[in-house]
């Protein structure tokens, strides 16, 4: 029975370990809508639940040093945007939290853009802006830099998932 155990565990860890480093693979058109000005008034009743991932230490420089006015040249503006939020793809893209409007929030703060600017230019397919494949996504607790994403805290937070994924496994074969 001990080997069972050890087998699904080792299984668990190599499941987080994958989900870690898997890509979302674009930034979808919902999240670069302006959250904060939806006028249908959907979202009255909907209650978003917090960002798991923090914004607040980002280096918003990525963005700001590339896309620059009064002339928003949508090729550095499209491509910075990018790279700063394509490791947070899979947290931006869920439209039950408050990532992409937080997301935003800060990145106007920083870069004084006009309304709407990243939402109205850039446009890439019907789901959205394509991110690379190999971009690794930001965990919570995990320290980010855009497109630097450091790797300091994925140990542990690797650890943490592969312990709940085991015993999730070891309930349902119970």
């Amino acid at each position: 029975m001990g080997g069972f155990r050890s087998g699904v565990a080792l299984r668990a860890a190599v499941l987080a370990a994958v989900l870690g480093f898997a890509a979302a693979g674009f930034i979808s058109n919902d999240a670069l809508v302006e959250h904060g000005r939806d006028t249908t008034g959907r979202n009255l009743l909907q209650a978003k639940k917090d960002c798991p991932v923090s914004f607040e230490g980002a280096n918003y420089t990525i963005i700001t040093s590339r896309c620059k006015g009064p002339l928003y040249q949508p090729t550095l503006c499209c491509g910075a945007l990018k790279d700063f939020a394509c490791p947070y793809s899979t947290y931006i893209n869920d439209v039950t939290t408050t990532c992409a409007a937080t997301m935003f929030s800060y990145i106007n703060l920083y870069g004084k853009y006009p309304p709407g600017l990243f939402a109205n230019t850039c446009h890439e397919g019907d789901k959205g802006l394509t991110c690379p494949e190999d971009t690794p996504q930001v965990q919570p607790g995990q320290t980010a830099t855009g497109a630097a994403v450091a790797f300091a805290a994925p140990a542990a937070a690797a650890a943490g998932a592969a312990a709940a994924v085991a015993v999730s496994l070891l309930i349902m074969s119970c």
